[in-house]
């Protein structure tokens, strides 16, 4: 049996009727729950790089009009019929794993971050930038209340990502772990790798950039602008684990020289040009190359409570929802520092 509070019957939304067409804020009718769905009272939703994919439509079989956002964190404010372990008034947050089919190879081994079928968030439906949304329960993540809604939304995607790749990347706590970029989502990724107890080389573009890679709990800073960050990492021994954050093929191919024996150059940074390797260098060493796509909603809890516990956080500006195209912009400028949120 469906329950739910009384909500207003109109609500404010940030769409986009067309592949690269502009963010307009219009009123829609406030959706309902089906079965095995909820209805999320929105308090905040993280803008993240890839809704690019949603604002210029570079995936394939996006509906539009469709509103982006897979950051998302509020309260639980109706649930559909079918719904018993989710209650009114919960606070859930939705990450970039919107769902999964529970019937392909994958999600019959449990490995639903593999789903064939995957949902995401704004992408196979509507997602956060709007006063209220729907998803399905597969998709919950419950939040911590020590959180705020604004710091907790970038875990849901950049947190998770960074904190579940390097939980399962292999590395022992005193082991060098490197991260190339300290930008959205490396600024995290130092941070767990820290908290973890790896020994932690952070690399970016500029001297100046040191102290901010120290207070996040970095032990090294390499500037790649001023050496070669492969050779810095081999003095340093070779790293375990190197985590490449920031979006740039040629930085990559750059750092596999970097890796210790039996390495793993770790991708969570997307971009769409090849990583360039030759056999021999991972011959020799045994290291390997492996990309890492975010986790499922337990993995999202995982991250927040380690979060609640550590400190790490992220660092944000907040826009309201009637400034999304505004705040969407600054994001995508590389200007913000680090993540935008929506709030609403």
């Amino acid at each position: 049996m469906a329950t739910s509070r009384v909500v207003a019957s109109t609500m404010k939304v940030a769409q986009i009727t067309k592949p690269g067409a502009d963010f307009e804020v219009v009123e829609r009718e406030v959706p309902k729950p089906e079965i095995g769905q909820v209805r999320i009272k929105v308090q905040a939703c993280g803008i993240c790089h890839s809704d690019e994919l949603t604002k210029e439509g570079t995936l394939p079989g996006i509906q539009y009009p469709r509103v982006p956002g897979h950051e998302v964190v509020g309260l639980i404010d109706e649930v559909g019929p079918g719904v018993a372990e989710w209650k009114l008034g919960q606070r859930v947050g939705v990450g970039w794993h919107g769902g999964q089919d529970n019937t392909c190879l994958a999600c019959r081994r449990g490995d639903f971050r593999n789903c064939r079928n995957v949902k995401i968030p704004g992408i196979s439906y509507d997602g956060g930038y709007q006063q209220y949304m729907v998803a399905p329960v597969e998709a919950l993540a419950a939040v911590p209340e020590t959180l705020s809604a604004a710091e907790a939304a970038p875990l849901l995607c950049a947190g998770i990502t960074t904190f579940n790749a390097l939980r399962h990347s292999g590395a022992m706590p005193g082991d060098l772990v490197a991260v190339q970029g300290i930008g959205g989502l490396g600024h995290l990724g130092v941070q767990f790798a820290s908290k973890f107890g790896y020994k932690v080389a952070a690399i970016g573009r500029g001297s100046e950039n040191a102290p901010f890679a120290k207070q996040l709990g970095a032990n090294v800073y390499i500037d790649s602008k001023a050496s070669k960050p492969a050779e810095e990492l081999q003095k340093l021994g070779g790293a375990q684990v190197i985590l490449a954050t920031a979006p740039n093929s040629k930085s990559m191919s750059e750092l596999v020289d970097g890796l210790a024996a039996n390495g793993r150059l770790l991708v969570v940074g997307a971009a769409f040009e090849p990583i360039e390797v030759t056999p021999v260098q991972l011959i020799f060493g045994s290291k390997a190359i492996q990309g890492w796509a975010a986790g499922t909603p337990t993995d999202s809890e995982d991250t927040l409570r380690f979060a609640e516990l550590t400190g790490v956080r992220p660092m944000i500006e907040t826009y309201p929802l009637e400034q999304a195209a505004e705040g969407y912009a600054r994001m995508m400028s590389g200007n913000a520092r680090f993540r935008v949120v929506l709030t609403m």
